[in-house]
């Protein structure tokens, strides 16, 4: 992948749109409309400007680079299967018997000589540049802003390097990084990111940490920052083995830190672990804001790239983004890590409208009862894993994972109240739900066992609702969902007053007719998008505290306050700028109506 541009030309084409456009609002908005499409492409803005700091940019900026599942399959170079089939044969390998055993896994050993990344002692591509001193400006770089509340302009797509105090581990992530001025930059480290322990190794100490922010060059550089790897285990040994070829690094020019020396980009520098500064809000791939919050700051030392560099970014927000197809090849790739601290486990699913941590389906082998309970405390006590807020495993007789209708319909005909276990562990920074931040519930859901009894008395929408507003007046609309399967999903908007907990008590006359009530918010919710309401449920609740077992399952997924019990700050979603949209229509670069935006969520209504 010499030249990254030409190669996604030659592979499913790249739209190249040359209006100049801001990269404030008016870039990411196009990128993010034209992301939903199922026709995706990436998208190349090649006369990026800032309006608010009168600058034309000098080099282009390209987005959704994984922009569907076959192009993404084409930038690992093969189905993410086969590269989890390799992972499984070196879980698995054992001492050969005999020269012909040795003689048939001389191939494959062969391939692990491209794991480890090589150190190169020459200055790279990536190099050709160097900007020191009063040369270094951030603001020359088409950093984009996506969302009208956000705190700044974020670098949302940067390979964040960094090494541990006594330089034994390697790490490189995936994290936002806010532009507060010309040479400092906001580090969001997550609490269980490698580079978050790194920097705390670094506190201890008193000593400030290297970093080097990379951005660009082989779009697999960006997929391994996000792998959920094993603690201490270099991402780009993954490169190696996807690309089977060694990563080649060079080092920084003002610090130690290695980086591929075939990236576009370069910010060096270093964190001084007694500086902290107000980070965010930063509209996220929740499709909430984060809130503003004291993170590290990074003191840009230089600024190194190509002598024509490309500035790779990314939007997140709302699904369906670029970030469904890079979780779909990291589910994939990662099954075998999984299976050996769950052998009965088959498969599993992360829905990109449960934004990956808040919702995972999981197929397996039940063999014993309570067997399904047993992998919900391993799922949830393993890596990443453990940051999962809702899990629902099904047996070997269910339809596939991807087939959702009947997966569900399979799903709503073997559980009951029992079938339901709630716990509480730590859930991710980004979550905004529990009354306390890191930690919170935990939904469980057994379906591996039989079908239950059919025991409902359905009744039409109109009459459910009819009768429903009789008993407490905040209720405005009504859907039924899965009437045909014994716990038909009755969904309902309110006006909300008051906790919406009192309807399991208010509504307990009515049990006979309702098997599972949830409960949303009328404003921004469309009850005929089931998409978007289990992306607004899982996002919206606490197991612990928003739902009841009797005398029907009762989710409440409403927005929380006070009235709630709820003392944190609830933050808003994500919405595009309305004017910023309007003004993209009028020049053809975006299409959307009011179907569009209640599909997505786009804007209010």
């Amino acid at each position: 992948m010499k030249d990254v541009l030409e190669w996604f030309k030659e592979n499913g084409g790249v739209k190249i749109i040359s209006e100049p456009l801001d990269v404030e609002l008016e870039i990411p908005h196009i990128a993010y409309l034209d992301i939903k499409k199922p026709n995706a492409i990436p998208l190349l803005f090649i006369n990026p400007i800032s309006k608010r700091l009168d600058i034309k940019y000098d080099m282009p900026v390209l987005m959704n680079l994984f922009a569907n599942k076959k192009l993404t399959q084409d930038i690992f170079g093969q189905h993410p299967d086969a590269i989890a089939n390799n992972i499984g044969w070196l879980l698995k390998m054992k001492p050969p018997k005999g020269i012909s055993e040795k003689i048939k896994m001389l191939p494959k050993l062969w391939k692990l000589k491209s794991v480890f990344p090589k150190r190169l002692s020459r200055r790279g591509l990536c190099q050709e540049i160097v900007w020191r001193g009063d040369d270094i400006d951030l603001a020359k770089l088409p950093i984009l802003k996506t969302w009208s509340e956000d705190g700044g302009r974020f670098i949302t797509m940067g390979q964040t390097y960094s090494v541990n105090l006594d330089g034994t581990m390697s790490n490189v992530g995936m994290y936002r990084l806010q532009e507060y001025d010309k040479n400092h930059l906001g580090m969001h480290w997550q609490i269980h990111k490698d580079g978050a322990h790194f920097f705390h190794e670094y506190k201890k100490a008193g000593k400030k940490m290297p970093v080097s922010i990379a951005i660009g060059g082989d779009p697999l550089y960006i997929w391994c920052g996000q792998a959920p790897m094993p603690s201490g285990m270099f991402e780009l040994m993954l490169y190696g083995l996807i690309r089977g070829k060694n990563a080649k690094l060079v080092k920084s020019i003002t610090n130690d830190i290695y980086v591929p020396h075939d990236v576009d980009i370069v910010i060096e520098g270093f964190v001084d672990p007694s500086v902290t500064k107000i980070e965010g809000p930063f509209g996220d791939h929740t499709g909430y804001y984060t809130l503003a919050e004291e993170f590290p700051v990074m003191e840009i030392t230089a600024i190194t790239m190509k002598k024509k560099p490309i500035f790779h970014a990314t939007v997140v927000g709302k699904p369906p983004l670029e970030d469904k197809y890079m979780g779909w090849g990291t589910e994939r790739i990662f099954l075998p890590l999984l299976k050996p601290l769950a052998p009965e486990l088959i498969d599993y699913h992360m829905p990109e409208n449960g934004v990956f941590h808040n919702l995972i389906l999981a197929s397996m082998n039940p063999l014993y009862k309570g067997h399904a309970k047993q992998f919900m405390h391993a799922f949830w006590g393993v890596g990443q894993m453990s940051f999962v807020k809702h899990a629902i495993f099904v047996g070997n007789d269910a339809p596939q994972l991807t087939d959702y209708e009947n997966l569900t319909k399979h799903i709503l005909n073997r559980i009951t109240p029992k079938s339901l276990f709630i716990s509480e562990g730590v859930v991710d920074h980004l979550d905004h739900s529990a009354n306390e931040q890191f930690v919170g519930g935990k939904l469980g859901i057994d379906a591996t066992g039989d079908m239950v009894a059919n025991d409902i008395e359905l009744l039409s929408d109109d009459e459910l609702l009819s009768r429903i507003q009789k008993l407490e007046s905040e209720i405005v609309c009504l859907r039924q969902y899965m009437i045909d399967t014994a716990n038909p999903i009755c969904v309902i908007s309110v006006d909300k007053q008051k906790s919406q907990l009192h309807l399991s008590n208010t509504l307990s006359s009515l049990s006979i007719h309702i098997k599972i009530l949830v409960v949303v918010d009328r404003a921004n919710n469309y009850l005929d998008n089931p998409y978007m309401l289990i992306w607004r449920v899982v996002n919206n609740i606490d197991a612990t505290r928003d739902i009841k077992l009797v005398p029907f399952i009762l989710v409440d997924g409403t927005n929380k306050s006070e009235i709630d019990g709820f003392h944190r700050e609830w933050p808003g979603d994500t919405l595009c700028d309305k004017a910023t949209l309007e003004s993209l229509k009028e020049r053809g670069l975006v299409q959307y109506d009011e179907a569009l935006i209640k599909k997505f969520g786009l804007m209010e209504f």
